[in-house]
């Protein structure tokens, strides 16, 4: 069984920054896991944000790059999601995976 609980959502102004992460636990070798973030726009369709494998090579939503920065912390079971930059067409629920188990999500609500 896998524990994900993201944090770090919020309210923010449109230009701004914000870092999501999210703790893992249970049992899992977290080191050789795929950690990946989506989010859910209102109203529309999970799309894929980021992922990141245990290879390290990383790959981003076209909307995305540029601005959003993914990166694990082995050690610690964590990963984060780094947004810049950010607009109002990012607001939505965040939501963490590690090998295909889902987080709660965490609300991002970027206002113009």
């Amino acid at each position: 069984q896998v524990q994900l609980v993201e944090s770090g959502g919020g309210l923010v102004q449109a230009g701004g920054s914000r870092r999501l992460s999210c703790a893992a636990s249970g049992s899992m070798t977290f080191s050789s896991a795929t950690v990946e973030w989506y989010r859910q726009p209102p109203g529309k369709q999970r799309e894929r944000v980021a992922s990141l494998p245990y290879t390290g090579r990383t790959n981003y939503a076209d909307s995305v790059k540029g601005r959003f920065t993914i990166s694990r912390d082995n050690a610690k079971k964590m990963v984060y999601l780094q947004m810049n930059s950010l607009e109002p067409g990012d607001t939505g629920v965040y939501y963490c995976i590690v090998n295909f188990n889902w987080g709660q999500g965490t609300q991002v609500t970027v206002s113009s």
